[in-house]
């Protein structure tokens, strides 16, 4: 499968996957709001998923499929999968060690991660409560991020991205589910999310199955910690855990220094960062996990052109993806979050401040897309020192703005924060590359990127422009109905997406038959 259709596999089940999620979170703005319990909730929603991107899908990943993808090509699929085996055994209970820790040690957990809160006691035993019932969601979900990497290094990127629909969509179904029988709506949805995470070991299982892999697990664990080949794996994976998790880890400082600003605080940056995830997400995940096995291969290979080729092409893609949703963010902000959200609980306040938010987060979405597409080099090299001592310099990035610029700036000073961080990281990651002579910005992809930035800037004009002719003609269509909203944002896109089109196929920055032609090239591994 060639690397833009490994790209599209991945990111279009993402992209249903944001999709759904969008519909979640439209759920809980209605059943939560932006208030106390909303603030519980996130809390106890991100504790989880932070541990989740940093043992499972970061470090996991970056450690974990290069040395499966090597295994296959030196020793074949049998001996790859008998490794897999070993790790997730091992992985599994570690895991479960750490998650019973935390769950005794849970109202210290969240005095930690939200400060904020210690002056309400109420909402301190809230978030601790949540907080227990999702905790056990991240064992599954490791177990889910094994299952996802074996299918990916078998070049089966489909059925792992689409596995988080199935956390949306039981979260979706929790309302009917638990809270009808639960203290507060939170709970119920609290016990959805651990539920998920059954579920989608269940789901992968089946695919695996379908390549004729089976794990077994195994539980000589003490014996299995002294094999040369687990201790390679786990030694990359402690500073993997900084090195691939730097973004989650940014979010956290953000929820700590966010809970000192005020109720509801944390709930406008968490629909924000959402809104931010669905770019991200699709395009940035998604070209991280098709190029790390390819990239691997071609290194284990020792074929340093095909490698470079491969990774030109990612920056390629992020940038002629990434960059025009920024400018749509941007533009779109208070359109997008008042349409999804401003409903229920949540009011006009809340989308004023969410918007806010959306932009700052927005204007750092291009770096890290790129900082998603670079960090792969090293890890495929089995480098994941060197992301760690970049990641050291990032938190402290975001630490130190943070810090400067909550004060005048509030929850959105904090967003600033993290968005300077990410040029940071993508300084870094440039500069790094290049001093190694692994990679370097050609002087073509540059231009491309600058070709990319001016369809895109076209395109942002454009949609305000036409938003302020509808607004002379017809007043605030956000004022009015679905009914009118909807058509209108849906022409806005429309125009927008068509827009771009023609600048950039007029600035040479995309053509619509060379995206047709990879879609249906067969055959190459490395375009």
């Amino acid at each position: 499968m060639s690397l833009f259709k490994s790209i599209a596999a991945f990111g279009g089940f993402t992209l249903i996957s944001r999709i759904t999620g969008f519909v979640r979170d439209m759920v809980l703005a209605n059943f939560l709001g932006a208030g106390m319990v909303a603030d519980a909730f996130f809390v106890a929603f991100k504790l989880p998923n932070l541990f989740r991107s940093l043992f499972a899908e970061g470090a996991f990943t970056s450690a974990f499929v290069p040395m499966v993808s090597q295994k296959m090509v030196s020793d074949g699929e049998d001996k790859a999968i008998r490794f897999a085996s070993q790790a997730i055994s091992v992985l599994a209970v570690i895991l479960l060690i750490f998650v019973v820790g935390m769950e005794l040690f849970m109202p210290w957990i969240v005095r930690i991660m939200a400060p904020g809160f210690i002056s309400n006691p109420d909402k301190i035993a809230l978030a601790t409560s949540l907080s227990r019932i999702t905790f056990p969601f991240l064992l599954f979900i490791s177990i889910v991020s094994f299952q996802s990497g074996i299918l990916n290094s078998l070049g089966k990127f489909a059925a792992p991205a689409a596995a988080p629909v199935i956390l949306n969509l039981m979260m979706i179904a929790s309302v009917f589910v638990f809270v009808p029988f639960s203290i507060t709506p939170a709970h119920g949805i609290s016990a959805g999310i651990t539920f998920a995470g059954l579920l989608e070991i269940f789901w992968l299982a089946y695919f695996l199955r379908r390549q004729k892999v089976y794990i077994h697990p195994q539980f000589n664990i003490i014996r299995l910690l002294k094999d040369s080949e687990i201790k390679t794996l786990f030694k990359r994976i402690g500073p993997g855990v900084l090195g691939a998790g730097v973004y989650q880890i940014n979010m956290v400082v953000d929820t700590i220094l966010v809970s000192l600003v005020g109720t509801g605080a944390i709930s406008w940056l968490y629909y924000a960062n959402r809104l931010q995830q669905l770019p991200l997400g699709v395009v940035g995940a998604a070209i991280s996990v098709a190029i790390l096995p390819v990239l691997s291969k071609h290194i284990k290979a020792e074929e340093s052109e095909q490698a470079c080729h491969v990774q030109n092409k990612a920056c390629e893609y992020g940038a002629l993806l990434s960059i025009p949703a920024a400018v749509a963010l941007i533009v779109l902000g208070e359109p997008i979050v008042r349409i999804l959200f401003q409903h229920g609980k949540f009011g006009a306040f809340e989308t004023a401040m969410t918007t806010q938010a959306v932009i700052a987060y927005a204007v750092g979405l291009p770096a890290y897309v790129l900082v998603k597409a670079l960090t792969p080099n090293f890890f495929a090299r089995g480098d994941t020192k060197t992301p760690v001592k970049y990641s050291i310099v990032v938190l402290l990035t975001n630490l130190c703005f943070a810090l400067l610029l909550m004060r005048p700036l509030g929850h959105v000073g904090i967003a600033s924060a993290t968005t300077i961080a990410a040029f940071v990281s993508l300084g870094q990651y440039i500069r790094g590359l290049k001093k190694r002579g692994f990679w370097a910005f050609t002087p073509q992809l540059i231009h491309k990127i600058i070709k990319i930035i001016i369809s895109s800037a076209i395109m942002g004009m454009s949609i305000y422009g036409a938003e302020i002719f509808l607004q002379s003609c017809y007043g605030n269509w956000l004022d009015r109905g679905y009914i009118i909203q909807l058509p209108i944002f849906v022409g806005l896109c429309c125009f927008g997406v068509a827009t771009f089109a023609v600048a950039a196929k007029l600035t040479g920055a995309m053509d619509i038959m060379d995206i047709a032609c990879m879609v249906l090239k067969k055959g190459k591994k490395n375009v």
